[in-house]
């Protein structure tokens, strides 16, 4: 039965996969339409959009689906290793994504949002899938699904904020190029908004995602005293939580009180996304510790 819940499970996943891809291509279009009209107001909504946001909901309902029939077929929650815990992260993130349209018009994010969990959910399967296996003793805790919860949800928003950085940074360069006399190469950029409410977006959600991530060491150190009897032990994963802690602490902190603003904000931002992504895909694989659960 869990053998069939497994395959289920993947075929889920291919499915979902597939739908993402479509919807990348009706935001694609729907970015393509906004530089054929410039003048297109950011708040406005095509029907491309329109169909882009329809299909990523049914993906994500997919990729919910994928994650479950794992949990189930494991008889535990599903991110015990690297691809569990990325599959679940990636349905997080793009929960985060779909929720947050309610409260402001981020339809242009589509492409990357879609674009990333396509990459990242085709990384994992090819080099992260492991059959299912037993819940290693030292994650038999419900201090774990604290911990991986508000870990996820960390993730998810500053996933957004690394979105509005990079649109940011385009969007500078765009207007760099228009005020010198040049014709703007990225020219669907005149269809959302502008730099500075990107900045502001990034750096809001950016403090969203930092209070989960604080909220990470916090459970992640409670954790470690129960299964290893220490709170905090410099193992390389823990020094890497806490490495990505004091960007985003730096990030939030220079924007607030040192001025910082425009580029330089934007690029910090993406570099601590940056030691995220490295934070998962090269610590959780190369360097070993009490936290090597990856599986492989």
């Amino acid at each position: 039965m869990f053998d069939s819940l497994e395959t289920v499970s993947i075929l889920a996943l291919y499915s979902a996969m597939i739908i993402y891809a479509l919807a990348f291509i009706f935001y694609t279009i729907d970015l393509s339409g906004r530089a054929s009209s410039p003048g297109q107001q950011s708040g406005q909504v095509t029907r491309w959009a329109r169909v882009g946001y329809s299909l990523t909901i049914l993906a994500w309902l997919l990729h919910t689906a994928a994650t479950v029939m794992r949990g189930i077929g494991a008889h535990r929650v599903p991110w015990a290793n690297m691809y569990e815990f990325a599959l679940t992260a990636t349905a997080v993130t793009v929960t985060v994504y779909l929720v947050a349209q309610f409260f402001l018009e981020i339809l242009y994010l589509g492409t990357l949002i879609t674009g990333l969990a396509l990459l990242f959910l085709g990384i994992t399967k090819v080099g992260y899938y492991v059959p299912i296996a037993p819940l290693q003793p030292a994650l038999d805790s419900y201090w774990l699904l604290i911990h991986i919860i508000v870990a996820m949800l960390a993730v998810g928003f500053l996933t957004l904020s690394f979105g509005f950085s990079v649109l940011q940074l385009l969007q500078t360069h765009r207007i760099k190029q228009q005020n010198s006399g040049k014709t703007p190469a990225l020219k669907f950029l005149a269809g959302i908004p502008d730099a500075i409410s990107l900045e502001n977006f990034s750096y809001r959600v950016a403090i969203i995602g930092f209070v989960f991530w604080s909220f990470t060491l916090v459970a992640g150190a409670i954790w470690a005293e129960r299964a290893w009897s220490r709170y905090w032990g410099w193992d390389v994963k823990e020094v890497w939580t806490f490495v990505i802690w004091v960007l985003y602490a730096g990030f939030i902190h220079a924007r607030a009180t040192r001025g910082w603003r425009g580029t330089r904000s934007a690029w910090l931002s993406v570099i601590s996304y940056s030691a995220v992504i490295f934070n998962f895909s090269i610590v959780n694989v190369y360097f070993k510790g009490l936290h090597a659960y990856s599986g492989l």
